[in-house]
């Protein structure tokens, strides 16, 4: 039987008092905490991909109070965006240009490839522009942080960004299962099975548990390349508003008026890769951030989560999900290829 919550509507979520904020804060940190702990008994689940869950899971249990939506709303809203800015000290430009051209290049083609085809076989689906522009960028760069990035650009609503998010942590979770599974019969070495992991999964979490079986190597080697599709983030969102700038004058739309070609919080997070590079920040420093990065991002996801309404999706999720499935099909299939190639 289908469940229902409250969305997450309010209209003055941005100007509420904090006794308001706090029921939606307590219950996120609440959620976050669970996440956390969720990751340490089974390792191969990460923070991120726990929270998305839990947050689904305590909607569709009725377990949220409508006094909590305001917080829940600051949370999705804020905390998404804080996280993708601090994702960019986990970046390192010296790192990935020690890949080399042939595994950048894979990079490159395998992003350009799944993004544009998974955008237009959306709207060939009629998933909906909004949607279908998330659900690309979610797969085919960084999972939750790339939809952030494009939510403004997409003229997304919530609704498309929990299922874009949700599909995404589906179909990743997916990969990483079938991924280390398929290295035997595919014949691929260790450093294959890093470079394909990175190039493929989704979430950072993932990657890592993709490329786990390889060994630290293969670990080392997927997070690099994954943290490369994460640097593009920045030059596709500004390729996208452009192109939107064009077909879409200021005052068409639900969102009139034009969004700003990078949204600031993108540049913010070019500043923290740039700050990486330069060596100024100590490691101590860093271990902190990494660690803000990860509670930042699983709240906002948590938040997210509880926007996820089963019933919904069952009734009109099935394009959404088959999209999804098609383009992790995809960017795993043009990755592998390119993997093959430059061996």
């Amino acid at each position: 039987m289908a469940t229902r919550t409250v969305p997450l509507r309010t209209t003055s979520a941005h100007r509420a008092p904090r006794s308001v904020l706090l029921p939606g804060l307590v219950i996120t940190g609440a959620g976050v905490a669970l996440a956390m702990a969720g990751h340490y008994v089974v390792p191969s689940v990460g923070v991120l991909t726990w929270a998305v869950l839990l947050g689904a899971m305590v909607a569709n249990l009725d377990l949220i109070p409508i006094a909590a939506q305001p917080g829940l709303r600051i949370a999705v809203k804020k905390l998404l965006r804080v996280g993708v800015v601090l994702l960019g000290f986990s970046l390192s430009l010296t790192a990935i240009g020690a890949l080399g051209a042939p595994v950048i290049a894979l990079v490159v083609v395998t992003l350009v490839s799944t993004l544009v085809f998974t955008w237009w076989l959306g709207l060939k689906m009629q998933v909906g522009p909004a949607r279908s522009l998330l659900i690309a960028t979610g797969f085919s760069i960084c999972g939750a942080s790339a939809i952030a990035g494009m939510e403004r650009t997409a003229d997304a609503d919530e609704d498309d960004v929990a299922t874009a998010i949700t599909m995404v942590t589906l179909c990743g979770t997916l990969a990483m299962i079938a991924i280390p599974l398929l290295q035997a019969p595919l014949g691929l070495s260790d450093r294959q099975l890093g470079i394909w992991a990175g190039a493929s999964v989704h979430e950072v979490g993932q990657v890592v548990a993709a490329a786990g079986p390889a060994g630290a190597t293969a670990v080392a080697l997927a997070v690099v390349v994954k943290l490369t599709r994460v640097l593009l983030l920045a030059p596709v969102v500004a390729v996208v508003s452009a192109t939107r700038r064009r077909t879409h004058p200021a005052g068409d739309g639900p969102g009139a008026g034009r969004p700003p070609l990078v949204p600031l919080f993108v540049l913010g997070f070019l500043a923290c890769v740039l700050l990486r590079t330069s060596g100024i920040v100590p490691a101590g420093v860093l271990d902190v951030i990494g660690t803000l990065q990860t509670i930042t991002l699983a709240a906002a996801l948590f938040a997210l989560g509880t926007g996820v309404h089963l019933g919904k999706l069952l009734h009109s999720g099935g394009r959404p999900l088959a999209l999804g499935m098609v383009s992790t099909l995809v960017v795993a299939t043009v990755s592998l290829l390119g993997v093959l190639a430059i061996a």
